[in-house]
């Protein structure tokens, strides 16, 4: 087995090796370094360097592995302390968490995302069920660094254990406090959480801190916590395997997995496919994409899904795109795995266009999409495939 570090894990450009090829590199020792937005990387094992690509660098591990890592350099600077350990968004696209809370808010709020928002995935569900107090430190962290005055854990109601948990952890703390969310897709997007939480609707394109707030991922906070107290950098991740896999049907949470290992491994360790078995989604049911049995763990991969063979439809085809879910290409890729024409494209009427990118103008509020299927009937569909969150 061969690990392979994705030198672009985060939003931004692709990092820069600083090995090369023969070097003997050890588990936390930083091997990439950002070139303008981005974050350190860091080798997740021991071992050697077998080559540098564009995308990658490879590395042989040795066969004994020590659970011992070179830990960052040792500041009292916790934002500093972010940094080095190459900490990003562990729940989105990845954005670098030391640039996100490098603000002021000036006595305004800091939110922990627990919302577990896709469905079948619940790594993060585990984490706040056993270890709620990391979390709880991990919110008083960044509340410190940001300034900010009141702290939030998000959570839907229906998750009881977890709920439970995290309310004695942050029963003694000033200032922090479970807020719930309701049970529906996307609760997790940040702008229903600034709605639900603070009741500020935000605009299309705009972010929490135009709310005077900061959202981050519970398992970000996780990380934020290693790197301040343990000096240890961002090289493993918290991932579910579920689908047709023949001992993870209903789900299977790994904690703190090497990054870099092929997501195949995780599928032999929860007993291998069920047959018939169709392709392998990286990430959640929503907004996952197709990945093969080689593909590396990366910081923002949550999710190894095994999904049914798609049916064949040789019908013609209309898709309807969505930003909070799967959106035209997505769609497109689907659609030619089975087999199917497609004769018309439209995206929910929710759909805005905000500096050329569509958003959502308000998710979480889905409206009837019957003028734009009708739309497509006209153009001939047969059978409609959308990324749509609602009805």
């Amino acid at each position: 087995m061969k690990i392979v570090i994705s030198l672009k894990q985060h939003v931004g450009a692709p990092c820069e090796a600083i090995v090369k090829a023969g070097d003997e590199v050890k588990k936390g020792q930083r091997v990439a370094i950002p070139q303008g937005l981005g974050a350190n990387l860091h080798a997740s094992v021991y071992g050697v360097v077998e080559k540098i690509t564009k995308e990658a660098i490879v590395i042989i591990p040795y066969n004994e592995q020590s659970d011992a890592y070179i830990k960052i350099n040792e500041t009292d600077d916790k934002l500093e302390a972010i940094k080095e350990a190459g900490i990003v968004g562990a729940g989105g696209a990845g954005f670098p968490t030391h640039v996100k809370l490098n603000v002021n808010l000036d006595g305004g709020y800091v939110i922990a995302n627990g919302a577990e928002c896709e469905p079948v995935l619940g790594h993060n569900l585990k984490l706040m069920e056993e270890q709620p107090e990391v979390i709880v430190r991990g919110l008083k962290y960044i509340k410190e660094i940001t300034n900010a005055f009141k702290g939030y854990i998000v959570i839907k109601e229906k998750h009881k254990k977890a709920v439970a948990a995290l309310k004695k952890a942050c029963s003694m703390e000033a200032n922090i406090e479970v807020k719930f969310l309701p049970d529906i897709y996307p609760s997790g997007d940040e702008r229903v959480i600034v709605r639900v939480v603070l009741g500020v609707e935000l605009e299309p394109g705009k972010l929490p801190i135009e709310a005077n707030a900061v959202v981050q991922n519970v398992e970000t906070l996780k990380h934020i916590v290693n790197a301040i107290e343990l000096r240890k950098p961002y090289i493993t991740k918290d991932l579910t395997v579920a689908g047709r896999v023949k001992d993870a049907k209903k789900g299977r949470v790994f904690l703190d997995v090497p990054l870099g290992e092929p997501v195949g491994k995780y599928i032999e360790l929860c007993g291998g496919y069920v047959k018939p078995y169709g392709e392998i989604v990286l990430g959640g049911p929503f907004t996952g994409g197709p990945g093969r049995e080689d593909s590396p763990i990366t910081k923002t991969l949550g999710g190894i899904l095994v999904a049914m063979p798609f049916p064949q439809e040789t019908r013609k085809v209309g898709i309807l795109a969505c930003e909070c879910g799967a959106q035209e290409e997505r769609l497109k890729t689907i659609a030619k795995a089975m087999g199917a024409e497609v004769v018309a494209e439209e995206k929910c009427k929710r759909m805005v266009e905000v500096n050329g990118r569509y958003r959502c103008d308000k998710p979480g509020v889905c409206p009837g999409q019957a003028e734009k299927v009708l739309k497509m009937k006209k153009k001939g569909i047969q059978v409609l495939l959308t990324g749509t969150c609602g009805d």
